[in-house]
C-alpha cells in the first residue's frame, strides 16, 4: 500500500522524517484517515550509528564527574540514546542527544522548507492552508525536543505537580548533571504497562490503570496546564507496587489559563452536544477562521454528531476522524498545543482500551471534568438550560407589566371590547391546575438558582411532585 511505502520512506530518511511522520499522523487535516493509520506506527527506531555516537557526549560533558566505566546503554531512540550510570552511590540514567543530531536536523528541515512551496502548488486552497502551517509547527515541536534543558525544566515542573500523588512516578532531574545535550534523572525501574502480568504481581486491574492513566494526563492538561504528549506504551511503566512511571518529556507542551479554558469549552460542548458551542470553541483555539461561514460548519457539525450517535461505540479517534472529516471542506489547521493534545487523546486512548478493551475513554473523561467543575452534573445543567430560557424570555416578561396598564386604562375607558364564542359547557379538568402549578414551580426553581441553589432545589422538587399529581390524574 502507498501508505505503508510512505512510512518506510520516513524511516529511510531518518530522524527528522521520522518526526515529520509522527507529527502528519496526527494531522487529519492533512492526510487521509489511511495514511494517519499507517503513519501512527512510527517508531523512534533508527540505525545507531545515525546522528554520532551519543557516548562521545558522556565522555566530554560528563568524564570528569561520572566513572565512565558504569554509563551502560539501555535504549535508543531517533534523537537520543538512555544510558544507565552510578553517580553518588545511587544508579542515574542518562538522555544523551546524539551529537551531530542538531546540524543533520537543520539540513533535513532545509529540504523540507524547500519541498512546501512545490507540494502547496499541487494542493487546493485548503490543503495549502494546513501545509504551510504544518510546516511552521513542525519546525517549532522539534527544535522544543532538541532543547534538553527545556525538558529537564519540564520534568521538574510536572514533578512539583504531583508530588503529593503517591499513585504516579515523574522520575526526578539531577540539575548539576543536565545540559543542553544531557537530561540526568533518577532511575526508576518499572514494566511496560501493557504488561498484564506485571499488573497483576502489583495487585492492579487494567481497569484501574486505564482510569490512573486517563485522569493523569486530564489533570496535566486542564488542571496544571503543562503535560507530557507522549503517552506510548514504551514511556508508561508499573512499579512493583503498582505506581504509574511516565518517562521521556521531549514531546510535551504548556498551556496558558485561556488555552486550557479554550480546551475545557471544547470538551463541555462536545459531551453537551452543543453545536453553537462547538463552533465557538474551535474558532478560540484557530482550528477555524473567525470568518468562517457558521451555518455551513453548524450543517458539518450536526452530521458528526448524528453519524456518532449511529454508531454502537464512539470513541475519542471516532470523534477526531469524524470531525476532522467533515472540516475538509472548510479553510483549518491544527495548531501545534490541539495537534499535541490529538495526539495524547488518541495514543492514550489506545493505550488504555489494550489494557482493557471495553475502557470508557470519554465516560471517564466526562467524569473527570464533573469532579473539577469543568462541567456541570446532569441536575446543574437542566438548572442552567433552564436559566438560558429564563434569560431569553426576560424581554417578555419585562414588557408585560405595561400591556397589563394598556388593558385596564382601556376597561376604565370602555374601550376594552371582549369578543367570546358560544361553546358547550365543559368541566375544568384538576390535572390542569397541577400542571400550571408544576411549570410555575419550575420557572420558580430557574429564578431562585441565581440566588440560592438551596432554594431552587426545593421549587425544583415540588414542581416534580405537582408533575407527578398531574400524569396520575
Amino acid at each position: 500500500m502507498r501508505a505503508d511505502r510512505l512510512t518506510q520512506t520516513m524511516l529511510d530518511l531518518g530522524p527528522a522524517f521520522i518526526k515529520v511522520g509522527q507529527v502528519l499522523s496526527t494531522r487529519p487535516d492533512i492526510v487521509p484517515p489511511t495514511y494517519v493509520e499507517s503513519l501512527s506506527s512510527l517508531q523512534d527506531e533508527v540505525p545507531e550509528e545515525t546522528g554520532g555516537d551519543p557516548f562521545t557526549v558522556v565522555e566530554a560533558e560528563l568524564g570528569d564527574t561520572l566513572d565512565l566505566e558504569t554509563v551502560t546503554p539501555i535504549a535508543g531512540g531517533s534523537l537520543a540514546y538512555v544510558y544507565t550510570a552510578e553517580y553518588g552511590g545511587e544508579q542515574i540514567a542518562l538522555k544523551v542527544r546524539r551529537p551531530d543530531l542538531a546540524a543533520m536536523i537543520e539540513r533535513d528541515l532545509r529540504v523540507i522548507r524547500r519541498l512546501i512551496p512545490l507540494i502547496t502548488f499541487f494542493a487546493d486552497d485548503r490543503q495549502r492552508y494546513s501545509l504551510e502551517n504544518a510546516a511552521n509547527d513542525f519546525e517549532e515541536i522539534i527544535r522544543d525536543e532538541l532543547d534538553f534543558e527545556r525538558e529537564a525544566a519540564v520534568m521538574d515542573e510536572i514533578g512539583t505537580n504531583f508530588a503529593a500523588d503517591d499513585r504516579v512516578v515523574i522520575p526526578e532531574t539531577y540539575p548539576a548533571l543536565c545540559s543542553a545535550r544531557i537530561v540526568a534523572m533518577e532511575y526508576v525501574e518499572g514494566t511496560k504497562i501493557t504488561d498484564s502480568n506485571a499488573l497483576e504481581r502489583a495487585g492492579v486491574g487494567e481497569t484501574e490503570m486505564a482510569t490512573l492513566i486517563t485522569r493523569t494526563y486530564l489533570r496535566m492538561g486542564l488542571v496544571d496546564g503543562v503535560f507530557h504528549a507522549d503517552p506510548h506504551p514504551g514511556n508508561l511503566a508499573v512499579t512493583d507496587t503498582g505506581q504509574l512511571v511516565i518517562y521521556d518529556y521531549g514531546m510535551s507542551q504548556r498551556l496558558t489559563s485561556q488555552e486550557q479554558a479554550d480546551i475545557a469549552a471544547l470538551y463541555r460542548t462536545l459531551v453537551r452536544r452543543d453545536v453553537d458551542g462547538l463552533v465557538d470553541a474551535l474558532i478560540a483555539l484557530e482550528v477555524l477562521d473567525a470568518t468562517v461561514d457558521r451555518v455551513a460548519v453548524r450543517r458539518a457539525l450536526d452530521l458528526v454528531i448524528e453519524t456518532l450517535e449511529g454508531q454502537s461505540e464512539i470513541t475519542w479517534r471516532a470523534i477526531i476522524t469524524e470531525l476532522f472529516t467533515m472540516l475538509h471542506d472548510f479553510p483549518f489547521r491544527i495548531p501545534p498545543n490541539v495537534m499535541l493534545l490529538v495526539r495524547v487523546g488518541t495514543v492514550g486512548e489506545g493505550v488504555c482500551r489494550s489494557l482493557d478493551p471495553k475502557f470508557d475513554f470519554l465516560a471517564t473523561t466526562q467524569s473527570f471534568l464533573i469532579d473539577h467543575g469543568f462541567i456541570e452534573s446532569e441536575l446543574e445543567a437542566l438548572f442552567e438550560d433552564i436559566r438560558d430560557d429564563v434569560r431569553q424570555s426576560a424581554p417578555i416578561v419585562a414588557g408585560l407589566p405595561a400591556q397589563v396598564n394598556t388593558v385596564f386604562g382601556q376597561l376604565e375607558r370602555g374601550e376594552l371590547v371582549v369578543r367570546t364564542e358560544s361553546v358547550e359547557p365543559t368541566t375544568i379538568d384538576s390535572g390542569l391546575g397541577y400542571a400550571v402549578l408544576s411549570s410555575a414551580f419550575v420557572l420558580a426553581a430557574a429564578l431562585l438558582s441565581f440566588q440560592s441553589t438551596l432554594d431552587a432545589a426545593i421549587a425544583f422538587v415540588v414542581s416534580i411532585v405537582f408533575l407527578l399529581m398531574y400524569v396520575r390524574g
